[in-house]
């Protein structure tokens, strides 16, 4: 049963990181309804998106060794600093760095305080209508190219948001983007991006931390766990792209607010617990 619901949890993970849902939320909701009926734990998220960033990794790896590249060749003067690629590693660099920072400071909370379900419900709310208005006013006329440094540091402290979960690393970076004016494609490309660093980062320091104490799963079942949310997240990429080159971020937003007051009547009814 332990390896037959990490697969589920697996696949959830997968399905879920790159909309703008919060997949550390559905995680932890699912968990209730699970067998086990227990929060898988904040390390089996974090290890477990270490699959669904090696797909992005993966979708995006010309683009990836293209930024690397240049961003190295700046550095000898073998570019100019001011070339588009080699600026976006800079901008990378510079937006991990909130949520490294903040993940160090609240760890604790980030372990248990911030997983209760009354705040997961809150979060999927006022950070999906949050969506929905940026959606609507944002101006979605700038590119990439047009990223700045301030920019880049308001998409750092959107990313680091996605500690709490409920908030969506895609969600809150992606909304950050379309107050700020940037096209969906754009903010959704650079959310992935910028994700690279800070996911692989704290899945990996989880995954050390967890070697010899395992939490709720085994590092067999999280591994497999792991590979299925791989996966999923290669065929969600291809079609969330495609999707928000022609559609509107409504939809995502409507699940979550219903998601949200769902889980609020259910923690009111005392049919869960929070």
């Amino acid at each position: 049963m332990q390896f037959l619901e990490a697969i589920i949890l697996g696949f959830m993970q997968g399905l879920t990181e790159f909309l703008p849902v919060s997949s550390s939320a559905h995680l932890r909701i699912l968990g209730e309804f699970l067998p086990t009926a227990q929060d898988p734990g904040a390390a089996f998220t974090a290890i477990t998106q270490i699959g669904t960033e090696a797909a992005v990794v993966l979708f995006f790896w010309r683009d990836i060794v293209r930024i690397i590249g240049q961003w190295f060749r700046s550095l000898v003067g073998k570019v100019p600093r001011s070339d588009p690629d080699a600026r976006m590693g800079w901008f990378i660099i510079v937006g991990s760095i909130p949520i490294v920072v903040l993940g160090l400071i609240f760890q604790d909370q980030i372990e248990t305080t911030f997983r209760s379900l009354w705040i997961v419900a809150a979060m999927l709310i006022f950070f999906g209508v949050l969506l929905g208005i940026a959606d609507h006013v944002g101006a979605k006329k700038r590119k990439l190219n047009d990223l700045t440094l301030g920019h880049g540091v308001v998409y750092g402290f959107a990313q680091s948001l996605a500690l709490i979960p409920g908030v969506s690393r895609s969600g809150g970076t992606i909304t950050a983007g379309l107050f700020m004016g940037y096209e969906r494609a754009a903010a959704a490309r650079y959310a992935f991006l910028l994700a690279i660093p800070a996911v692989f980062g704290s899945g990996f320091y989880q995954l050390f931390k967890s070697w010899d104490e395992p939490g709720v799963f085994t590092l067999a079942e999280t591994a497999v766990a792991t590979v299925v949310a791989f996966l999923v997240a290669l065929g969600v990429i291809a079609f969330f792209m495609k999707w928000i080159s022609r559609h509107s971020f409504l939809p995502f937003v409507i699940y979550r607010v219903a998601l949200g007051t769902t889980l609020i009547v259910l923690l009111s009814l005392g049919l869960i617990s929070a």
